[in-house]
């Protein structure tokens, strides 16, 4: 073998290996993990935020499982920002007992843009109340998550926490088994160690909760793909720590086919590449002058590829190290088993059922299925514009005859008052 196949081998291998081991640190640290918090819950008023598109089927439930929850219903309050929608989805928000404000422009797409709107121009909303959570229109609340937020921010040093983000519906399908599996890790595992490690946890974008001082000082200022990860880079630098709370759970609805998960996949991969090019030199820099682990944690974040591409390259780099540089075979196949300890943690820790672990059984076909996705996006990169995904019901919709459309019609404008709806009309 040539010395240049040597140093291919060694210069691919380095960052297999130092991803690899921070993921072991990461992953001892969440078993450590210990949630502070008081069990007096009442004396926490909170805004919960809903972000909604388009959502007239399952918007309804959305707000009913907030407002069942166990805590005082004077103390919470649900607002749904009803963003461009062509839908019912305003009317049977406000049904259900919902807040609507109903936002307007076909230019300031998506939903970092939806929420900067309703925190800087209806502060009103939410100023009477002490924390604001965002949960997503296609997401079910656990009956406890704002108990357990409540909780955790009985400590006043905690300005920021994200919950465990799971999977609603995990036995619609092998990808949805595959991401509940998927979410146990990245949802949990990851923020977990973080958190045990002292460092900020990033946020997911779901499930999420924050004094209200923080969106009356920034309203929502990252318009990305990812507005979630920008966000939580804009903190960090702000030296603003986000926490994790794991008691705390709320469940979205993940892709059952292959369109619905392409369009994820390349809304949240391609923008994490965005932040990486965008980031990565500052954090440097900052890592370099003030030797912060919490900056070292947020370059690991970014710059670690998702698991499907570092197992690939583990295997790859493993086999090849088998037939012809032996003495790497057993430092790689260490990195094989700190992945797989690092999947089974997950599981393990968010006490998943036993069709989860066997939904693993598909991973080979999911990761194939990645690497051909990831190789379009290479070779034919879409617009970086929003993309929604289409959710279950209206497959099923469209399954029982029906176009999955709405007839279209303008937005009404903020419902709740005069001056809301004459905020809105300027």
């Amino acid at each position: 073998m040539t010395t240049l196949a040597y140093i291919l081998i060694i210069s691919c291998s380095l960052p297999v290996a130092i991803f690899s081991v921070y993921l072991l640190i990461l992953t001892a640290a969440a078993w450590a993990l210990r949630v502070d918090g008081s069990e007096s819950t009442s004396a926490l008023t909170i805004a919960v935020v809903v972000p909604a598109h388009n959502e007239e089927l399952q918007i309804a439930a959305t707000v009913r499982a907030i407002l069942g929850s166990d805590y005082p219903p004077e103390q919470r309050r649900v607002l749904v920002i009803a963003d461009n929608c062509t839908d019912r989805t305003a009317q049977a928000a406000q049904a259900a007992g919902a807040l609507v404000f109903e936002r307007s422009n076909l230019v300031e797409r998506g939903k970092g843009q939806a929420l900067d709107w309703f925190f800087r121009n209806h502060q009103e909303a939410y100023d009477d109340f002490a924390a604001v959570a965002v949960i997503d229109a296609d997401t079910l609340a656990d009956t406890n998550f704002l108990a357990a937020m409540a909780g955790q921010f009985s400590d006043p040093q905690v300005m920021a926490s994200q919950g465990f983000y799971g999977v609603a519906n995990p036995s619609d399908s092998w990808r949805t088994l595959l991401a509940a599996a998927a979410l146990a890790v990245f949802n949990h595992v990851r923020p977990a160690g973080q958190a045990g490690l002292g460092v900020s946890a990033s946020l997911k974008g779901n499930g999420m909760m924050m004094r209200s001082e923080l969106f009356r000082r920034y309203g929502w200022p990252a318009h990305s793909k990812v507005e979630d990860l920008e966000f939580y880079l804009l903190l960090l630098k702000d030296g603003i720590r986000v926490h994790y709370n794991p008691t705390a759970v709320v469940y979205g609805e993940m892709a059952v086919t292959g369109g619905q998960s392409a369009v994820q996949r390349r809304r949240w991969e391609g923008g994490r590449l965005t932040m990486l090019r965008q980031h990565a030199p500052l954090l440097i820099k900052r890592l370099v002058s003030r030797r912060s682990l919490a900056d070292f944690d947020a370059l690991m974040e970014l710059a670690i590829p998702p698991l499907s591409l570092l197992v690939s390259a583990q295997l790859l780099l493993f086999c090849v190290s088998l037939v012809w540089f032996q003495p790497f075979a057993v430092p790689l196949g260490l990195c094989l088993l700190v992945s797989a300890g690092y999947v089974a943690s997950g599981l393990l820790q968010r006490r998943m059922p036993l069709m989860v672990w066997l939904g693993l059984l598909g991973a080979p076909l999911f990761i194939l299925w990645k690497l051909l996705l990831y190789l379009k996006m290479t070779l034919a990169p879409r617009s970086e514009g929003w993309e929604r995904t289409q959710r279950k019901a209206e497959l099923a919709r469209t399954a029982e005859g029906h176009d999955g459309k709405v007839e279209a019609r303008e937005p009404t404008g903020a419902q709740p008052t005069d001056k809301e709806k004459s905020d809105h009309e300027r």
